[in-house]
């Protein structure tokens, strides 16, 4: 399994469970998603000048929204071009864990749960302690 967070050309970030698809000659010539999610960051307040200046290494708290990609679609696996990929990063802990928990898992429990989640409907997660 490699969990990445793409860049689309169309600007939207998706973070999936990545294959790579190759030609006869062994290149990429594009990608295959399993359970692709939309990403969306935001702040949950407004900045203050404190947090706005140059040398200030307090930030604003955040926020993170995921909710599926092709939701009509059947296929578990929808295929990419590479020429739609900008770029393609490792997630964070915090966003990878909960996209493993969240979506690959569908929300079911583990042993160091506490709670039940689900994507049907769009989250808002946050980021900091």
């Amino acid at each position: 399994m490699t969990i990445k967070v793409l860049m689309l050309k169309s600007g939207e970030d998706l973070i999936a469970d990545v294959q790579e698809m190759v030609n006869g000659d062994q290149q990429v010539i594009g990608y295959f998603l399993t359970k692709p999610v939309v990403v969306k960051l935001k702040t949950t307040g407004v900045p203050t000048e404190e947090e706005l200046s140059a040398s200030s290494h307090k930030t604003s708290d955040l926020s993170v929204t995921m909710y599926p990609w092709q939701p009509l679609a059947r296929e578990k696996s929808i295929p990419i071009s590479t020429d739609w990929v900008i770029s393609m990063v490792t997630p964070v802990e915090q966003i990878q864990e909960l996209y493993e928990k969240d979506v690959l898992n569908n929300g079911q429990e583990t042993e160091d749960d506490d709670q039940v989640t689900s994507l049907d409907d769009p989250r808002d997660v946050g980021l900091t302690d």
